[in-house]
């Protein structure tokens, strides 16, 4: 007896959501804004979902903002296997990428093809960063350990020593999202150095 389509593509989509679950455990080197613990990869998904929604006036006109909070839902799923990478570690960001590619391929494999597709479209999106939505979805993404970082005195600047012209660089991909929240970015960096929670080189 064989199983109905109709079976098989449910029980691949609760393969896929099984295995998502793993997303909690993924712990990453932010904390919390009041310090008291790091973050894991679901809460920082939730959170710049959440941003996307709130901020949405600072987003390029036409976004498309459900497109935006589906992109950040989908962009840290890889970390399931690839892990958190540091973003100021150069070198680990570059090595990280072919490991992040298989991730995707394996984690939305797991679903029906054409969801599959559709997830992975959305994953793609994130990383090339082509599209006014991209763009501000990554500008998101950016920003949120930078005010996670200016609310808890430097946070994990100060604990592995990023200097404000680091930070500053990474600026840049939320000036391509969004021009005001990058500025934003910048005055918030301005701040933290003033007050001695973020060294310049």
């Amino acid at each position: 007896m064989t199983t109905p389509p109709a079976q098989d593509r449910l029980h691949a989509q609760l393969s896929f959501a099984m295995e998502i679950d793993k997303l909690r455990r993924v712990v990453r080197r932010n904390t919390l804004m009041d310090g008291s613990r790091r973050e894991n990869d679901a809460e920082h998904s939730w959170y710049v979902g959440m941003l996307a929604m709130v901020l949405a006036e600072h987003a390029p006109p036409g976004t498309d903002l459900d497109r935006v909070v589906a992109m950040l839902l989908v962009h840290d799923i890889v970390e399931i296997d690839a892990g958190d990478t540091f973003i100021y570690d150069s070198q680990a960001v570059e090595a990280q990428l072919g490991i992040e590619r298989k991730a995707a391929d394996r984690i939305f494999g797991l679903l029906p093809d054409d969801q599959a597709c559709r997830l992975r479209a959305l994953w793609d999106e994130f990383e090339e960063r082509r599209t006014p939505e991209a763009r501000f979805a990554k500008a998101l993404d950016r920003i949120a350990p930078i005010m996670a970082n200016h609310h808890n005195e430097g946070g994990t600047w100060s604990l592995y020593k990023v200097t404000a012209e680091q930070v500053l660089e990474k600026v840049k991909i939320i000036e391509e999202g969004s021009p005001t929240l990058g500025a934003y970015a910048t005055e918030i960096i301005a701040l933290s150095v003033s007050r001695g929670h973020l060294a310049r080189a």
